[in-house]
């Protein structure tokens, strides 16, 4: 039975993870199709890559193709002129042209006369560019005539290639990139939402306990990637933030990311048996902080740009990624992962960085990039993020199984199995915590079962229950929302209430006598009577176990009154 019992909640366990990702992949294959709908027809372009006259820094290249040209990356002042004849029709109506620029200055020109300039009071300024589309007005007098493309370059080796440029219907401009880029779409967004959820969530939990600090580093780590990926792939174009204000979103949160990963790596450090990884841990935490606050300074004094400080991030990133992958090879070694779920996770997470890392140095610095995939951090992050919420809830699902086997435990250990009232081991215990607590005041009850034996002897045990149950029900109805009541073994109960007003326990006496009689009359043949005798402390240094005594001895004289009126057959 056990058995079976085992595999079905297995089943169980099995068959809500595979719902909760089927109903996951299910809605983003929708939504995926929701956007594409009509992506062939508004992805429609006029192509302008080709036919190109380029002169870098006084040196001409002629009829070039943008798709293959590249060269060696510019230093921050270069100059870039490229020129070309407009083709005589195109098929937009109200149409926009597209480039994408990489910190540098922009200067468009059609027959020598300025139509679109962006950066350079930023640049004279020593003042950040940025880096993301131009959607330029374009309309169809510009037909035949000469292209100039003007680009100062504003910061050191930044790029190696010129992307594509392209006219687009204006309508469509956006929504194509968006269409593009839909992928890092979703994922930014999952993460940027899951994180600040999950985030708000932790902040209130870190004040109970610590043990939640890993989850919070998680939700710092996910609106990191989320923000990184929503700004490099210009997704946050839509919202018309300028370029420079999105290329400060991409670089600090890109900046931030190793930091609460290093903090999440921490317990496993601890546990490691190797001592120069242990020892590296402090100084590579310290390095990153550091880095980053002096990157943030130079910035916003505009001394040195976060852009101009990337390669040494990246540098700064690699090695906590060498770092934390043999910290996850030593503990898998030594057997100190409990968790190999997360151990996948933790490796996917760092083979998706390396692999957006090279592709993004290899194009920024040779102009090629072999890696056609999209948002490869954000799919090991969300898929680290999936994992997390699997095991959360394998883990919540056996504490609540344990929680439950200890409350069965602790229920059985303090219930009395007849009338599910508080045994007399309970009862002892709260009278100590009573006594412990220093109440203004408590009452002590003591009640004993009249004719017990003379039901069971005549009418046999059943009736007896009958008999015990009927009265834990009447003693608890009265008196339980004011105390403890238990049954103390056979035809003994006790109650322990929280109270001392004489007024208030002749009231109860009353209501009892009451619930009585209406017990009676709902069971006929039943003659419920009993005997009691109570005892009241006050904070005044009365033992409760003498208390306990005397109203105990109280039930007895009044037992002994009850006989004496006449009812010799009490027992």
């Amino acid at each position: 039975m056990k058995g079976k019992n085992f595999t079905f909640k297995v089943f169980l366990k099995a068959f809500w993870i595979f719902y909760a990702l089927a109903s996951v992949i299910i809605t983003i294959i929708n939504a995926d199709k929701l956007i594409t709908k009509d992506y062939t027809a508004i992805s429609r372009y006029t192509d302008l890559d080709n036919l190109w006259n380029i002169t870098i820094n006084d040196e001409l290249y002629s009829n070039i193709s943008l798709k293959d040209f590249r060269f060696n990356t510019v230093s921050k002042g270069d100059i870039i002129l490229m020129q070309r004849q407009l083709p005589d029709s195109w098929q937009s109506v109200e149409s926009a042209l597209r480039i994408r620029i990489k910190q540098a200055a922009l200067e468009v020109f059609i027959d020598g006369q300025l139509i679109y300039e962006y950066g350079y009071n930023r640049y004279r300024e020593g003042k950040t560019v940025g880096t993301g589309y131009q959607f330029i007005d374009f309309p169809d007098s510009y037909k035949g005539k000469t292209l100039v493309i003007k680009l100062l370059v504003t910061e050191d080796n930044v790029f190696s290639k010129i992307g594509p440029v392209r006219i687009y219907n204006w309508k469509d401009a956006y929504r194509t990139v968006i269409t593009e880029n839909r992928i890092p779409l979703f994922l930014g967004c999952f993460l940027l939402v899951f994180g600040l959820v999950t985030g708000v969530i932790t902040i209130i939990m870190l004040a109970v306990s610590t043990r939640f600090l890993k989850i919070f580093c998680v939700s710092m780590f996910s609106i990191c990637m989320g923000l990184w990926t929503l700004c490099y792939y210009d997704i946050v174009l839509v919202f018309s933030i300028p370029l420079y204000a999105i290329s400060l979103l991409e670089y600090v949160s890109l900046y931030l990311l190793p930091i609460p990963m290093t903090v999440y790596m921490y317990n496993d450090v601890l546990s490691l048996e190797n001592k120069f990884l242990k020892a590296l841990y402090w100084p590579l935490l310290t390095i990153q902080v550091i880095f980053i606050a002096i990157a943030m300074v130079l910035h916003t004094a505009d001394i040195l740009h976060l852009a101009a400080t990337l390669q040494y991030m990246h540098i700064i990133i690699m090695c906590s990624l060498v770092y934390f992958s043999m910290v996850l090879i030593f503990n898998l070694k030594t057997n100190k992962i409990k968790n190999k779920f997360f151990l996948a996770g933790m490796f996917f997470i760092i083979i998706c960085i390396a692999y957006d890392l090279a592709g993004y140095c290899m194009n920024r610095y040779t102009g090629y990039n072999p890696f056609s995939l999209k948002g490869v951090s954000s799919i090991g992050v969300t898929v680290f993020v999936f994992i997390l919420i699997i095991a959360f809830y394998i883990d919540i699902t056996k504490k609540a199984l344990q929680e439950t086997e200890r409350n069965l435990l602790l229920k059985n250990a303090y219930t009395d199995d007849l009338t599910q009232l508080n045994n007399r081991r309970y009862c002892k215990e709260y009278m100590h915590k009573i006594n412990k607590d220093k109440l203004p005041g408590y009452t002590v009850f003591c009640f004993d079962l009249n004719n017990l034996k003379i039901m069971n002897d005549t009418y046999g045990h059943a009736r007896g229950d009958t008999l015990i149950k009927s009265a834990a029900s009447v003693i608890l109805q009265t008196f339980g929302s004011y105390g403890a009541v238990a049954r103390m073994g056979g035809d003994e109960f006790a109650a322990v209430l929280e109270i001392s007003d004489e007024e208030k326990i002749q009231t109860l006496l009353t209501k009892l006598n009451e619930n009585i009689d209406k017990k009676n009359k709902e069971i006929p043949g039943l003659g419920m009577s009993m005997a009691y005798g109570y005892a009241c402390g006050k904070n005044n240094g009365n033992d409760i176990e003498k208390l306990y005594q005397a109203a105990d001895n109280r039930m007895y004289e009044h037992k002994e009154q009850m006989k004496k009126a006449g009812l010799a057959a009490i027992r």
